[in-house]
């Protein structure tokens, strides 16, 4: 499945809920779904700074793929993260670091998050784009 297949269908499960409670519950129920990350990769060097929780991020290339390990302590920024990492995981680095992650402002997170959540997101996303990046 491409990430403009998985974004996509990201914005169809977003549009099948109500009103932005049901929306606020899905991402919560996806952070609970997170698996716990190593603690020996909770270093500062694994810390995404600008975000408003706490936030660790990893990555690893395994086989030509990349593969994500995050946390956070807040459920809501973990399921903002199980959001980001469902597009991103066990894709090539080039085609994470090249994508265009669109599905946020189609599913209007940009416009209903805090100001101090959208710019941890867009922290989340800048800092796995560099990883990407360093991982060509």
């Amino acid at each position: 499945m491409s990430i403009n297949d998985i974004q996509d269908d990201i914005v169809t499960t977003f549009d099948e809920l109500d009103d932005w409670m049901d929306k606020y519950e899905y991402i919560i129920n996806l952070g609970k779904l997170l698996e716990p990350m190593d603690p020996a990769l909770k270093t500062q060097a694994n810390t995404i700074s600008g975000c408003q929780a706490k936030v660790w991020l990893y990555a690893e290339v395994n086989d030509g793929k990349m593969y994500f390990h995050a946390d956070s302590d807040a459920l809501i920024t973990k399921g903002l993260i199980m959001l980001l990492l469902k597009v991103m995981d066990k894709q090539p680095p080039a085609t994470v670091a090249e994508t265009d992650i669109y599905f946020i402002d189609r599913v209007g997170l940009s416009s209903n998050l805090s100001p101090s959540r959208a710019n941890g997101l867009a922290s989340i996303i800048k800092n796995i784009k560099i990883l990407a990046r360093k991982a060509i």
